[in-house]
């Protein structure tokens, strides 16, 4: 499999990622690394690499037809091909109006504003209920990382922490306030984001790690 290696200024320890649309791990390494002692160590991880790589192998189209997780459901998307451009919610399905060709692009876009929203009002509480000095809120599609915080106050999340479970979310918005207060990840700061979190973090991690990649599946 592609391994890529990238040498960062900034790192201080080395760090192995897989890219899902791309098929490639990708090793980020401190400047001044061995190279040779950087390639032993991501070949230890080659089991971790393959259960990425076959976690998301299977690229899905969002469309008609399609299974995606809304909120850690599962849901079939239903093209209706008629008048109306509504998307409905129904036990085990989504309903979508409009064009059955164009499905798929009005399902992203659905997501993603709700994705917005949802996270916006949920960090937006958090900051307000510990006083903290919040930017704007808004989502990106970064695939590093679920959510980033700005020393402006400003917070970015990715908006497909909508297809993961709630406690996931959750998990992830404590943790991105708990930088309005702490910027670092200082024992302090996880002590902060335990004590205003409303889901577990460790469990809501260790879901990330395992199926986080999969997210990534999901494409127009």
């Amino acid at each position: 499999m592609p391994l890529i290696v990238q040498r960062h200024a900034a790192s201080r320890r080395m760090r192995l990622r897989f890219d899902p649309v791309k098929g490639v791990a990708k090793l980020t390494i401190p400047q001044r690394a061995a190279l040779k002692s950087a390639l032993a160590w991501a070949a230890e991880q080659a089991g971790w690499i393959e259960a990425q790589r076959e976690r998301t192998a299977d690229l899905v189209k969002i469309g008609d037809g399609a299974d995606i997780p809304v909120e850690g459901r599962m849901l079939r998307i239903v093209a209706t091909g008629t008048a109306g451009r509504n998307i409905v919610l129904e036990e085990d399905v989504m309903i979508v109006g409009g064009p059955v060709d164009v499905a798929g692009a009005r399902v992203v876009r659905w997501l993603k504003a709700r994705a917005k929203d949802v996270l916006a009002a949920e960090t937006q509480e958090l900051a307000r209920r510990h006083r903290l000095p919040l930017g704007p809120v808004s989502i990106g599609d970064p695939r590093s990382r679920w959510g980033s915080c700005a020393s402006s106050g400003a917070i970015r999340y990715s908006w497909r922490l909508i297809l993961a479970p709630a406690f996931v979310r959750q998990a992830t918005v404590a943790h991105e306030v708990a930088h309005l207060r702490h910027m670092n990840h200082s024992p302090d700061f996880h002590a902060f984001v335990r004590e205003i979190s409303e889901a577990d973090p460790d469990a809501a991690r260790a879901w990330l790690r395992r199926e986080g990649a999969g997210l990534h599946r999901y494409r127009v």
